[in-house]
């Protein structure tokens, strides 16, 4: 089995102990092993790369961490693995395309000690969405909540694990839809969501700028009452021991 490596090429020594090949594109790989979190989403956002993904060293409980590389490399070898495919978020602001998100988007005020109002809205049941005009009729949305907070996050279930998680949101199954979750809210209580897309945020007061940040790198400010469509755009391939 041939794997390719992205990150930190030092693995390869630890894979080829293993008994595995390293090929030196993914193009020609079997398997990419993706070493860290930025790897990781190059890795799987990158509409060229066709074959499964190993993560190591990344937080999160599907990760393998790279003092057990060996082990997994001789686990997968010997067949003991199994492929999950993991939802990648597209994200647009007012039907305009802002991103693609493996971890999780997020709106936040862009100046420190500010918070805005955030609305929260999914796919009313029953509703045709066939076209992107669909996702911008209010008539097919139905609103779940608005609140007071420094921001909002909707993670995949890859990404609940990490910021959305050190926010109070849940840990989500690989098939279980996405979480929502306020950032840092007003009030002392205030609920979080797990729904399968199509989600939508808007800004729901003109308080402070806010901005869009997809996979912690800020896109553009996100003004009040425009809304931010977050819909499945495909899945990445994780191979798991």
């Amino acid at each position: 089995m041939r794997f390719a490596v992205v990150g930190d090429e030092s693995v390869g020594t630890t894979i080829r102990d293993a008994g595995a090949d390293v090929v030196s594109t993914v193009e020609s790989a079997d398997a990419v092993v993706a070493v860290g979190e930025s790897a990781l989403a190059d890795t799987a956002l990158d509409v060229a790369v066709d074959c499964p993904v190993v993560p190591v060293d990344c937080a999160m409980p599907w990760s393998t961490p790279h003092r057990t590389l060996d082990d997994a490399i001789a686990s997968i070898l010997a067949g003991e693995r199994h492929v999950v495919d993991h939802p990648i978020l597209s994200i647009s602001v007012a039907g305009e395309h802002a991103g693609r998100a493996l971890f999780d988007t997020m709106l936040v005020t862009s100046e420190p000690a500010h918070i805005s109002e955030y609305g929260v809205a999914h796919v009313r049941q029953g509703s045709a969405i066939r076209s992107d005009a669909d996702l911008l009729d209010d008539d097919n949305w139905l609103p779940v909540d608005g609140f007071r907070a420094d921001g909002v996050v909707v993670a995949t279930p890859l990404g609940s694990t990490g910021y959305a998680r050190a926010a109070g949101g849940p840990v989500v199954g690989p098939d279980a839809g996405a979480a929502i979750v306020p950032v840092s809210p007003y009030a002392t209580q205030t609920d979080t969501w797990v729904f399968q897309p199509p989600l939508r945020l808007t800004v729901e007061r003109d308080d402070a700028p806010v901005s869009l940040v997809v996979d912690d790198g800020v896109v553009r400010d996100v003004p009040p009452f425009e809304p931010v469509v977050v819909t499945v755009d495909g899945s990445a391939k994780l191979l798991l021991v």
